[in-house]
């Protein structure tokens, strides 16, 4: 571990209108606007026996983590620095706005330079203007991502359930059909949720 007497979360605070009042996410909000340096915090951590990294070198690793959804990626980075891992790692990154949203932009271009990552795509969606997302990163890549894919890629999709992870699956579907002209039917064996 990187950090071994630490624990680092990364938190979106929820907020939204509705019916005319402004909403808050108790958990989010407490986090972001209560909780000051050196306060205990009781947590309980859950392991997710089907999110493991790989930790052989010679296993590309693919990352699509939008907003907060880059924590477990950055942690996972961390480790691979710590531990002088090599291998190719590809991060999908995104948000809403490159100036305010770009979380671990430092640390980012750190790994770039360092080679612990190899490679970064963005994809900020109200810095023009048509919304751009991460899915449509890995669609303009599709030549590569399919090169990563044919070389054993893992791939890691973290974030957003509703819409973003349903919207990358189908892009890699989409980059599937389009790079290896295969059926729908055939798409069965390589996409597992």
């Amino acid at each position: 571990m990187a950090t071994p007497d630490e624990v680092h979360i990364t938190v979106g605070t929820v907020r939204y209108q509705a019916h005319g009042r402004e909403r808050k996410g108790v958990c989010s909000v407490h986090f972001a606007e209560r909780i000051k340096p050196g306060d205990i915090v009781p947590i309980y951590l859950k392991k997710n026996p089907n999110f493991k990294f790989p930790m052989k070198q010679d296993i590309p690793v693919i990352m699509i983590g939008p907003g907060t959804g880059i924590a477990p990626f950055r942690a996972y980075l961390q480790e691979r620095e710590e531990l002088g891992m090599t291998g190719k790692t590809w991060l999908f990154f995104g948000d809403q706005h490159r100036s305010s949203d770009f979380l671990y932009e430092e640390e980012i271009e750190e790994w770039l330079e360092n080679g612990n990552l190899t490679r970064v795509d963005l994809a900020f969606s109200r810095d023009q203007e048509h919304k751009e997302y991460v899915q449509h990163r890995i669609m303009e890549e599709s030549e590569r991502f399919n090169e990563w894919i044919e070389q054993g890629a893992a791939i890691y999709i973290c974030g957003d359930e509703k819409c973003m992870a349903k919207d990358v699956h189908q892009a890699i579907k989409d980059v599937l059909v389009k790079e290896r002209h295969i059926s729908q039917k055939k798409l069965r064996r390589y996409c597992v949720k």
